[in-house]
This record gives structure tokens, C-alpha cells and sequence, in this order.
């Protein structure tokens, strides 16, 4: 595809290591958790071994980007200082960036101070839950890293957001939300900004089914959409089964989100997602 002032000012494409990046068709985002707790058993890597032989497995199926995260953001997660998390991340993305160099790197973080040593060590994206809106400085120190930002909608923390899923108009108010944080962004001179409506976090399953249907709302913004489904709850609670279970709903809930525009899926099982976005991409390009 040409690249056209049209297609970057839609923003189809993002300023990796210098390198511009095609998201013209949807793209995989593997989950790293360097955690103990994630919500996802599968999901938990502490032990460097492990950490790269899972990065090496999701690179193999193609993963596109390594999102790592040392916080879990599951509803009740117990809080941990900036240390902690430090701690978890830096040296491993180091370690992942310099194992597999031409692997894109995301730090999935709400702490600038986070986020600015992950990319020193290697990450090239920051991936933040809370829209800047837990940490005052992030907006500001994503605009001295010059990286791509993922801007996601959450209310409130991961210990309290499950208290705050009152809307009157939920796709309008998540809409708004980002609008307003754009022009932030903006003002700072951030332009390479993904959206990731945020499924699972200040949301009830009917809410994320709601949300889900009208995704295809959030085009208004000419940004790439980012979803992540994989494995929530809004899919095993619904379905009666166990997390562990939980992979058949969400290669389905994956790909109704690319018929709604979706551009970037975030996964635990990266071959299953780069299969549907095979098929889909047979059907609809």
C-alpha cells in the first residue's frame, strides 16, 4: 500500500526505532507477566529461562509486539511500589531486547518513572491502563521518549475499578474520554497514539459486550484500535468455564473485534490470534 498523507494522518502507520511500522492489517501483541499473580496462570513467567522461552515461542508464531508487565491489573490486585515493579521488568527487557533485537518491546505500565526505564532498556512502546490518569508525569515523559503511547479507558485503579462501572451512555462517555486525552497528547506533541477500549476494567460483562458491539465507534478517532479479550472473564464467567478453558471464546470475541476494526490484538496465545487474523483477512481485505 502507498503510503499517503491520508493513511499517516489516519495514522496507519507508527515510528518504531526509527522504522515505520504497517498497521494497515491487524496486528498480534503477545502477554508477558512478570508476575506472580496475573489472573491468567499460563500468563505468569518470574524465572528468565521461562521469561525467554515463552518470547521465544510467541515470536516463532508470529507474534508482532511483546507486551511485559510487572503489575498485575486484575480486579483486587494487590499493589506494588514502583521499585517492585522495576524490579520485575527493567533487567528483563533488557534481557529480551538484546536475545531478540528485532523484536518490538511494549512496557505495559501507569508509572512514568516505569516506563522510562523500560524503554532505556529496550521497549519501544508504553502501554499504560490508566490514560495517563494515574500518574500525572506519564503524558510528559512519553513525549521526551518520542514512543508510540497506548492509551487505554480504565476508572479508578485495579483495586477499586469493579466499584466504578456507573455510565449513562458508555460508548459516548469512553469516546469522550479519549478525546480529551488526545488533545493532551497533542499539546505535548505525541502522534504515534493507539486506544485500547478497555474491556474488563471498570466494566461489567454486559458492559463489555455493549462496548464490544459498538467498537466500531471508536473509528471516529483515525487511530488504531487495540483490544484485548483474551482469556476475561466476560468470556469463561459467561461460558461456565475456567480460565484455563477459556481459548474458544476468545479466538470468537477476537474476531468480531477485527470485523469492528480492531487493529491490534493482545493475547496469551499468540498462534490461535494470528490464525484469525489470517482467516479474516482472506474474508475482508
Amino acid at each position: 500500500m502507498k503510503i499517503t498523507e491520508k493513511t499517516l494522518y489516519e495514522k496507519k502507520y507508527l515510528n518504531l526505532k526509527g522504522h515505520l511500522f504497517d498497521l494497515t492489517s491487524p496486528k498480534v501483541m503477545g502477554i508477558i507477566n512478570i508476575t506472580p499473580d496475573s489472573f491468567h496462570e499460563g500468563s505468569r513467567f518470574v524465572k528468565e529461562k521461562n521469561i525467554l522461552d515463552q518470547v521465544e515461542k510467541m515470536v516463532k508464531e508470529g507474534a508482532d509486539f511483546i507486551d511485559i508487565g510487572g503489575y498485575s491489573s486484575r480486579p483486587g490486585a494487590t499493589d506494588i511500589s514502583a521499585e517492585e515493579e522495576k524490579t520485575r521488568v527493567v533487567n528483563n527487557i533488557n534481557l529480551i531486547s538484546k536475545t531478540f533485537p528485532k523484536t518490538y518491546l511494549s512496557i505495559d505500565t501507569f508509572r512514568a518513572s516505569v516506563a522510562k526505564e523500560a524503554v532505556e532498556a529496550g521497549a519501544c512502546l508504553v502501554n499504560d491502563i490508566s490514560g495517563g490518569e494515574l500518574d500525572a508525569d506519564m503524558f510528559s515523559t512519553v513525549a521526551r521518549l518520542k514512543v508510540p503511547y497506548i492509551m487505554m479507558h480504565m476508572r479508578g485503579t485495579p483495586q477499586t475499578m469493579n466499584q466504578l462501572t456507573q455510565y449513562e451512555n458508555l460508548t459516548v462517555e469512553i469516546l469522550d474520554f479519549f478525546q480529551k486525552r488526545l488533545k493532551k497528547l497533542r499539546d505535548l506533541g505525541i502522534i504515534d497514539v493507539i486506544v485500547d477500549p478497555g474491556f474488563g476494567f471498570a466494566k461489567n460483562i454486559e458492559q463489555n459486550y455493549e462496548l464490544l458491539k459498538n467498537l466500531s465507534v471508536l473509528q471516529m478517532l483515525e487511530l488504531p484500535v487495540l483490544v484485548g479479550l483474551s482469556r476475561k472473564g466476560m468470556i469463561y464467567k459467561q461460558l461456565g468455564v475456567q480460565v484455563e478453558e477459556a481459548l474458544n471464546g476468545t479466538t470468537v470475541l477476537n474476531t468480531i473485534a477485527l470485523m469492528n476494526g480492531a487493529s491490534i490484538l493482545r493475547v496469551h496465545d499468540v498462534k490461535e490470534a494470528i490464525q484469525a487474523v489470517r482467516l479474516f483477512k482472506l474474508t475482508y481485505s
